[in-house]
């Protein structure tokens, strides 16, 4: 238990990343630039203990993972995909509706090839698939590439299948920074792309940002993050579980609960340590907790939103009597789930909006994944004579002032 004060002067940003790593990775991403597949194969069997002949898994495999999936599970996967397309589709730039004027006005093109990572370390995630590859699809990217890790059992039938389900291209079983290095680069089998998305471990973070501007990237992740805010109306058992939830993905795991009701983070802390024991993924829940679980006593609602938007959680959860009030007063999220019935899981499959989204404290400054991150943009200047005439001398002054001549001499013959 801390207080607000104690943990606004104790909190400031923590290096999610190991710096230690950054000289393998450079090691990594050269290697693969220079021997392609023979490298990606050669870093499968060292990192994964899987020899893969074949990286690329066929459209007949994708098709036949589609099939042999139970009902229940086919019906799962189908129906977060609607939604997702769904709410993609409701918000995509549209070209339109986006004229300023007649003269000035932007346009946009879906990018060409993407790249999209999907983790398979502590479990697989179908998820990512559909909260990535659908928002691609949306957008009109010509030719989606997935690359997970490989997997000695083979990959996850239910990876495959939501590959199916959203019309991605290829899929290619290679992870870590060599398969971020194949995207960027291409080899003999994998294809260069323009832009690279998805969340993944350390590695595939710190290689998304050493190969950032050789190729686009949707951000640098950290761990996961989940910050609550509570009252009396929560439901405790609800509320650890939803930190439990959190927990599970990764030791490194953090996870925030705030309150201006001391009694409650008390019997929290309680609930906590009564179901620890009882869960399973027992030992990553219990490290994350030990090492990252903090619980945060403000005064009011207003040091609260203080707390919640020093932190700039990747999740934000507001359960309290009336969690309205906190919307336009919590700046720095990457998604807000709002009310009991809006728990931050129901965010990572089927609500609509993608699950990708900034960590560690990254939400200050950009945002969520969306069908808009698919596409690019450019403006278009098509100005008549008169409107042309109207701003010459502005521009032709300004051109002086800053001493290129040329600049305004190509001005000013048009005025002739």
């Amino acid at each position: 238990m801390i207080n607000a004060q104690q943990f606004l002067s104790e909190f400031s940003e923590q290096e999610s990343l190991d710096e230690s790593l950054y000289p393998l990775i450079k090691d990594i991403c050269h290697n693969v630039k220079l021997h392609g597949d023979q490298a990606l194969k050669q870093y499968n069997l060292t990192f994964d203990h899987t020899a893969t002949e074949h990286l690329e898994i066929s459209a007949t495999q994708l098709k036949a993972a589609y099939d042999t999936l139970n009902s229940k599970t086919k019906q799962a996967l189908e129906h977060s995909y609607d939604r997702i397309k769904t709410y993609q589709q409701q918000i995509k730039y549209d070209n339109h509706h986006n004229h300023t004027t007649s003269e000035t006005f932007e346009v946009y093109h879906p990018i060409e090839k993407v790249g999209i990572y999907v983790p398979g370390g502590k479990a697989s995630y179908p998820s990512t698939v559909l909260m990535t590859a659908t928002l691609a699809k949306v957008a009109g990217v010509d030719h989606i590439v997935v690359v997970t890790p490989p997997q000695t059992k083979g990959l996850s039938q239910e990876v495959l299948a939501a590959c199916y389900i959203t019309g991605v291209d290829q899929v290619f079983q290679v992870g870590g920074a060599q398969s971020i290095a194949a995207l960027t680069y291409g080899t003999e089998t994998i294809p260069k792309v323009d832009k690279i998305v998805g969340p993944g471990n350390q590695f595939v973070a710190y290689a998304k940002k050493y190969l950032f501007g050789q190729v686009g990237i949707d951000q640098i992740a950290g761990p996961t993050e989940l910050a609550v805010i509570i009252d009396d109306t929560a439901n405790l058992d609800a509320i650890v579980y939803d930190i439990f939830a959190q927990a599970e993905h990764d030791e490194l795991a953090r996870t925030y609960i705030i309150s201006e009701n001391y009694q409650l983070l008390e019997d929290l802390e309680q609930r906590i340590q009564d179901i620890l024991p009882t869960i399973q993924r027992h030992d990553i829940v219990a490290a994350s907790i030990k090492n990252y679980n903090y619980l945060i006593h403000v005064a009011d609602m207003d040091e609260a939103c203080k707390v919640m938007n020093t932190i700039a959680p990747e999740h934000a959860s507001i359960q309290t009597n009336h969690p309205q009030r906190y919307i336009e007063q919590i700046k720095y999220v990457g998604a807000l789930f709002i009310g009991h019935y809006s728990p931050e899981v129901i965010g990572d499959y089927v609500a609509g909006p993608s699950h990708v989204l900034p960590t560690n404290r990254t939400a200050r400054f950009t945002n969520g994944l969306s069908v808009n991150d698919f596409l690019t943009r450019h403006t278009v200047i098509n100005l008549k004579q008169q409107t042309f005439e109207d701003i010459a001398d502005t521009a032709q002054h300004i051109a002086q002032v800053e001493s290129l001549y040329n600049h305004q001499q190509s001005i000013l013959i048009r005025q002739q």
